[in-house]
């Protein structure tokens, strides 16, 4: 069932990277024109100035990437994305809209040129899962091969995840200011953050026995230099109403029905927010269903390949978004050596630590994205 999911997902993904690179340029050059047009000329702010530089989507004036930031970025956030099944686009959301500048020149065509202001918030949301969508193919591969991963779990979330991008890119696209996209983005993941923290306490530690000693079985084998393959996912039964696996001596089961339910609804935000979808996917997986985080990575970047090759398919081929190209190479090629390196380093990174790392990373950029966007009050 494995080979056959990732020769589904290739097929998917060589489909939905043909299709904008041969298919109808004249469409997202018409959608450019047409907000690049709506904005008023000269050189003052929420303007652009024609006798400026072409920088970002060659707008004139626009912020110029550097693609040795962008490489460089790029390859911390395919590292943090198949470490620990998240925040891959959280940080590409992070470069493209602080590191790169492309935020606070957006939000300058707030009030003068709206329809710019939008069409630059869809590329951001974009651009993001474009970064999303290779790390979390090379993390499923990668995962795939340590049995680190839950086949039939991450298809049925995948699964939930085409119908919620399909709703979200129709009814958002073109309609999202900036402001409101941070705030958003910012709330999310300050909530998600909290709730990570309560996981933490005792009383959250509580339910999740199976899933600390299938955790400590495995650390112990890392330790000793074991063949981690050996005790690694395997599929006990495979049915619509319950499944069960083992990992480490231990058996879990869940439910493909609600697995798909949890797919849906973490897509819906995550396509929303131009993410892919594991800073939700992996409380998920760890509360609700109560996998170990050694296991939570590889099947969290498995149903984020699937909602992320139709959510760049339908913003793109279907509404006309544009990235920027240079751009998009440059951080391609850093996601790649991120996302080669994560899986061989972050299993020996014990699991508290992991969830360290996310806790801090989501309050952080949760509390300054959410003052940002919705008060207008800037911290470091």
């Amino acid at each position: 069932m494995r080979r056959n999911i990732f020769v589904f997902c290739s097929i998917l993904l060589l489909f939905t990277v043909a299709i904008p690179l041969i298919g109808p340029a004249d469409a997202f050059a018409d959608k450019l024109s047409e907000a690049i047009a709506s904005a008023p000329q000269g050189t003052g702010k929420g303007q652009i100035d024609p006798k400026a530089a072409p920088g970002y989507l060659g707008i004139n004036g626009a912020p110029d990437i550097n693609l040795v930031i962008g490489l460089l970025w790029a390859i911390w956030v395919g590292w943090i994305f198949s470490t620990v099944g998240a925040f891959g686009g959280i940080m590409a959301g992070v470069g493209h809209m602080t590191i790169y500048g492309l935020g606070a020149y957006a939000k300058t065509f707030k009030d003068t040129a709206p329809q710019l202001n939008k069409f630059v918030t869809d590329s951001i949301r974009v651009s993001n899962q474009w970064l999303v969508g290779l790390s979390a193919l090379v993390s499923s591969i990668n995962y795939g091969r340590q049995k680190r991963l839950v086949t039939a779990l991450g298809f049925f979330l995948g699964i939930g995840a085409l119908f919620a991008t399909l709703l979200i890119v129709f009814t958002t696209a073109g309609k999202i200011s900036f402001s409101q996209y941070q705030g958003w983005f910012g709330l999310c993941v300050f909530v998600i953050g909290g709730f990570m923290i309560y996981e933490m306490t005792p009383r959250g530690q509580a339910s999740k026995k199976t899933a600390q000693e299938a955790a400590k079985a495995f650390e112990s084998s890392i330790k000793e230099k074991k063949d981690i393959t050996e005790q690694g996912i395997k599929t006990v039964k495979l049915s619509l109403m319950k499944t069960e696996f083992s990992f480490f001596g231990q058996t879990f089961t869940f439910s493909p029905l609600w697995a798909f339910v949890g797919g849906f609804i973490i897509s819906a935000i995550a396509s929303f927010l131009g993410v892919g979808g594991g800073f939700l996917c992996v409380p998920f997986l760890t509360s609700v269903v109560g996998l170990p985080m050694f296991v939570v990575a590889g099947t969290s970047a498995l149903s984020v390949l699937i909602g992320m090759i139709f959510a760049i398919f339908n913003f793109m081929v279907l509404k006309g978004v544009a990235v920027f190209w240079p751009m998009i190479g440059a951080e391609l090629v850093g996601i790649f050596i991120g996302s080669m390196i994560g899986p061989r380093t972050g299993k020996y990174i014990p699991a508290k630590v992991l969830k360290g790392i996310f806790i801090f990373l989501a309050i952080f950029i949760g509390l300054r994205y959410t003052l940002r966007g919705f008060f207008g009050i800037s911290i470091i």
